[in-house]
């Protein structure tokens, strides 16, 4: 018998589709945790003198929009989210759209996002990227596509640590 996972799928198709679960799962967590938290809730301070769970949420919005041209996958649709919520910090005065309005754009970000990504082949994945040039993807051929799911799968696990203070204490 034999334990090794690797022996009868492809390494490549097995290490995405392990990338690929893990965005999806993360994704689908952060949801839950928006869609169970109140709109008072969201508009607190995950901690004191901390960001607000609205800044994270059109935060987290803004680069997961950002994803589809960076992965060459489409245009964006909310680009008037960089401003308040990637140039700015928070509580920088921004005019931001309310609570709904943002978690309506976030869902709607990651449909049209998760849509895009089921197209895309193995190949695809381990090519580069649209802000990374032809020259220095030939001598740093990790900057691809893949690698940008890893981190901002990452990037968004790091964010939903800081959103569960946001939910009361039992």
């Amino acid at each position: 018998m034999n334990d090794v996972a690797l022996a009868n799928q492809p390494t490549k198709e097995l290490f995405i589709k392990m990338v690929v679960d893990a965005w999806n799962a993360s994704t689908n967590q952060v949801t839950k945790l928006f869609d169970e938290l109140s709109d008072e809730q969201i508009m607190a301070e995950a901690a004191p003198g901390r960001n607000t769970g609205i800044y994270l949420l059109g935060h987290l919005t803004a680069v997961t929009d950002r994803m589809l041209p960076l992965l060459g996958l489409g245009e964006r649709s909310y680009a008037q989210l960089d401003k308040p919520f990637l140039a700015t910090p928070d509580k920088s005065g921004q005019e931001i759209p309310s609570v709904q309005e943002l978690k309506q754009y976030w869902k709607e970000a990651n449909a049209k996002l998760s849509a895009a990504i089921a197209t895309v082949s193995p190949d695809e994945w381990l090519a580069k990227h649209t802000s990374v040039s032809a020259e220095d993807f030939a001598k740093e051929p990790h900057r691809n596509k893949l690698n940008v799911l890893m981190n901002r799968t990452n990037h968004q696990s790091t964010h939903y640590g800081q959103l569960i203070y946001l939910k009361p204490k039992n």
